[in-house]
């Protein structure tokens, strides 16, 4: 199955034509503890990039419950990675997708969504849906394109993220990834939503 063929079928969804790069990788998966057996999600991954980082970082421990969308991508993601818990569903769905595994909360969520694809509303469910799934120490990352940083939806996002977390770090441009990208470090989810 080719990354770009799926991109042609829903640029929406898909939402880039190549895998993140390794660079980006290391950097959107970093806040996934090296120690400990935290609940890990991922969500839209798409190809796996970020599924393989993940795996490494939590060498057998914890649990690591990926979302994705895109049920072709869902199904290839299964059988490469039989230890992760590969959930076919709409991220706005978390919330959801966390209560029928029997949990409550993930201490990071690492996306790999086309945030800036997304009309305002889908943005702001998402969103939404990711903060209610964090504790208070909890972490999410994502990352966008530094081609794509000043668009209208990009800046939307950002002032959600600042309005939905205590701390939102914009990390250095990823200058290896194609296209560069940047890396979104949001910790203390506040207590309202979006």
């Amino acid at each position: 199955m080719s990354f770009f063929l799926e991109f042609v079928r829903d640029p929406m969804t898909v939402g880039a034509i190549a895998p993140s790069g390794a660079a980006l990788t290391r950097v959107a998966t970093a806040a996934v503890p090296s120690t400990g057996a935290p609940v890990v999600v991922e969500l839209g991954p798409g190809a796996g990039a970020f599924t393989e980082a993940i795996q490494r970082r939590l060498a057998g421990r914890g649990r690591h419950i990926a979302v994705e969308v895109n049920a072709r991508f869902a199904r290839k993601l299964a059988a490469l990675h039989p230890g992760v818990d590969v959930v076919h569903a709409d991220a706005a769905d978390l919330v959801e997708v966390l209560a029928a595994r029997g949990l409550r909360q993930a201490e990071v969520v690492v996306s790999g969504l086309p945030w800036a694809a997304f009309p305002e509303g889908l943005q702001r469910e998402v969103l939404s849906s990711v903060v209610a799934a964090l504790p208070p120490e909890g972490v999410f990352t994502t990352f966008a394109y530094v081609h794509a940083r000043w668009t209208p939806s990009a800046r939307r996002l950002l002032r959600s993220m600042r309005s939905s977390f205590d701390e939102v770090v914009v990390g250095r441009t990823v200058w290896a990834n194609l296209p560069p990208a940047l890396v979104y470090s949001c910790r203390r989810p506040a207590a309202v939503t979006v």
